[in-house]
């Protein structure tokens, strides 16, 4: 039902390239105070120019908590434009790019959201005291308050706009374009790992992490398209980069931050059971917890169905 809800409003496949490339634009225009930010240090000559290309430098060349915001301003414009391009070009309210339910469930969301927050902070520590000499204590009470607040206004938009566009806007429009839902759960999930190339952590640890970047993006289409709606991912995204961001940061990677722990150990390529550990055991339990919670069913009709047969019936 949820991608099907797309045949209500303007759906043509022109529209949906249209908004994409609006949202686009979107991104670009909120990266420019980063971009200006680099060219005066380039011009007072305090940036090395042969290592404009490596995204961890350009990623120290301001304070934490002013990186941070340069990180995640795109996204914030990416959403904005993203919303009004569902607005005045899809003719498609909130709500419908949100959920098929009635009104948002902020019950799913906030269960997600404490399921899976409580899991990566019992990960960490598990980490931390399993390997403590691979951290160091990095808690300062002044930037890590303003690191506190900027995350808790920024990551939000941030990992929303992912999952608007990955989950909502694309799932939708290639949905109703392919007549079906595993080309739009296959496609997008590709897509939103693929883009986390240009990542630092990638650089460090091997493309075998793209794996899991794609594996990641698969389960957050499945219980998309599982539940009818955005809820579960929304709550789950975000847990997933907020508690990251506010406990443990490392030099490689791409949220470098005013945390409370510093990993400092030397990354080295990474393990296939580091990648296949979090798909095929703890994804799975959570997918499971998920599915007894609200009682999912017809598992295979809600990822491989066709969508004409939906539309026809219900629309």
């Amino acid at each position: 039902m949820y991608i099907a809800s797309a045949f209500k409003i303007k759906h043509e496949p022109w529209r949906y390239l249209i908004g994409l490339g609006i949202s686009i634009m979107g991104v670009f225009v909120f990266s420019l105070p980063h971009l200006l930010g680099i060219l005066y240090k380039t011009f007072n000559g305090s940036v090395d120019q042969s290592q404009l290309d490596n995204t961890s430098y350009l990623l120290s060349l301001f304070d934490k908590n002013i990186n941070l915001c340069f990180v995640l301003l795109p996204f914030v414009g990416g959403l904005v434009f993203l919303i009004l391009s569902v607005k005045f070009l899809h003719q498609q309210s909130f709500l419908q790019l949100t959920t098929s339910r009635k009104q948002i469930d902020w019950k799913r969301f906030w269960f997600a959201l404490i399921l899976w927050g409580s899991i990566s902070v019992g990960l960490i520590f598990v980490d931390y005291f399993s390997n403590p000499s691979h951290y160091e204590y990095n808690f300062k009470l002044r930037p890590f308050l303003i690191l506190f607040f900027l995350a808790i206004i920024l990551v939000p938009l941030q990992t929303s706009f992912e999952e608007y566009v990955f989950r909502g806007y694309l799932m939708q429009g290639i949905g109703v374009f392919a007549k079906n839902k595993w080309i739009p759960l296959v496609t997008t999930s590709l897509i939103f790992g693929l883009l986390h190339i240009a990542n630092p952590e990638i650089e460090k640890l091997g493309y075998v992490l793209l794996i899991y970047y794609v594996g990641t993006g698969f389960f957050l289409g499945v219980i998309t398209l599982m539940d009818d709606g955005l809820e579960l991912a929304l709550g789950f995204h975000l847990a997933n980069n907020l508690f990251t961001a506010l406990l443990v940061t490392a030099d490689w990677t791409a949220f470098q931050t005013h945390s409370v722990f510093k990993d400092i150990s030397e990354p080295t390529k990474a393990e296939f059971s580091e990648v296949f550990m979090p798909l095929f055991v703890v994804f799975p339990l959570v997918l499971l917890i998920f599915a007894k919670k609200y009682h999912w069913n017809s598992w295979r009709d809600k990822l491989f169905g066709s969508i004409d047969d939906i539309t026809k019936s219900q629309y």
